[in-house]
């Protein structure tokens, strides 16, 4: 299924009914009084969030969501039928916009949680409403408000514990497969990932945490060159950043350099993601001879004046894999925030 983080949609409440003209007049009774009913409400519109879903690919076919309208009252008091309601189903981790104030109308990040973005239009009252003593056959009603109509932006970010950082190449589709029962795309050409891949680590059978991979960084980013900079976002929820660093590169280019465009990046497009807490990955040290990794990983660690936590790893030989993720799942569980 294509994956889609962002979709307009445009959302109409119910129009309220209107309230009845009407009054008594059964045989014998030729001037009983109003018995006009109200209208019925209309019906609101409901975002609910679903774990079932995962891409708001089906907003692009089906952009457009009307809720009842509230029925007409009618005679011998009778109120008219309340419009049903209407509830869209999003993924877990959807922000809802409004597009004309550009208001954050909720985040839901909570599976089975409601957010109410249009309400429905008020019911309008029946003419016994304005009997009175001087006025015994009122031929006053009111008529049912028009429901709210919005356009909404939807922007999702999935829900991670975990987000790898790096450039293309770097081996972050491998480490997830290696960590996880994901199965991203796996190639020896950059730009393998087009789009993010969740994966579940499993240290335990009660202890896991979810690791999120995305569409790797190049230089340039911020300004719209390559793909990672459209899926940052998704980073955005992470407990902890792994900023994978391939010590090997194909193409002799300088890790430590490569490794410094990267975090400027990630500063031109949120200075906040610069906070995270970031580890260090030095992986593909299986294409290293054994006597030259403890220098290369410990000149790069220098070059790159890193305080943080360091780790080298093969992913595709699972070396070390298994104590970073142990190490991994005990800072989660000594820091995890709530959504």
């Amino acid at each position: 299924m294509k994956f889609i983080d962002e979709a307009k949609i445009k959302v109409s409440a119910g129009n309220g009914g209107h309230g009845c003209l009407s009054f008594r007049r059964e045989k014998f009774i030729p001037f009983g009084g109003p018995n006009g009913g109200d209208g019925g409400k209309g019906g609101d519109v409901y975002l609910i969030a679903d774990p079932n879903l995962n891409t708001l690919v089906d907003f692009r076919f089906q952009p457009l969501y009307h809720a009842e309208r509230g029925e007409d009252g009618s005679g011998n008091l009778c109120t008219g039928k309340q419009g049903n309601d209407l509830t869209v189903k999003v993924p877990v981790g959807t922000m809802v916009y409004d597009v004309e104030t550009e208001e954050l109308l909720g985040d839901l990040v909570i599976p089975g949680q409601i957010l109410c973005v249009a309400k429905g239009g008020r019911y309008g009252l029946g003419n016994t409403h304005f009997k009175s003593s001087t006025n015994r056959s009122p031929r006053r009603i009111t008529k049912g408000t028009a429901g709210e109509q919005r356009e909404l932006l939807l922007e999702l970010k999935i829900l991670a514990d975990v987000g790898l950082l790096g450039l293309p190449n770097a081996g972050k589709s491998t480490l997830i497969r290696a960590v996880s029962h994901a199965r991203p795309k796996v190639a020896d050409y950059p730009f393998t990932t087009l789009k993010p891949n969740l994966g579940v680590v499993r240290v335990e059978m009660d202890r896991s945490f979810v690791i999120a991979d995305v569409p790797g960084l190049i230089e340039g980013a911020a300004e719209g060159a390559g793909l990672g900079i459209q899926f940052l976002k998704h980073l955005s929820r992470t407990n902890l950043l792994l900023h994978l660093i391939d010590v090997a590169p194909y193409d002799d280019t300088d890790p430590v350099t490569a490794a410094k465009a990267i975090v400027k990046e990630l500063g031109k497009f949120d200075k906040k993601m610069l906070k995270k807490e970031r580890w260090l990955v030095l992986n593909k040290i299986d294409l290293l001879p054994k006597e030259e990794r403890e220098k290369r990983c410990s000149d790069i660690v220098k070059r790159l004046r890193w305080k943080g936590k360091v780790f080298t790893v093969s992913a595709i030989n699972k070396q070390n894999t298994q104590d970073l993720c142990y190490k991994i799942m005990e800072f989660l569980e000594k820091n995890k925030k709530p959504q």
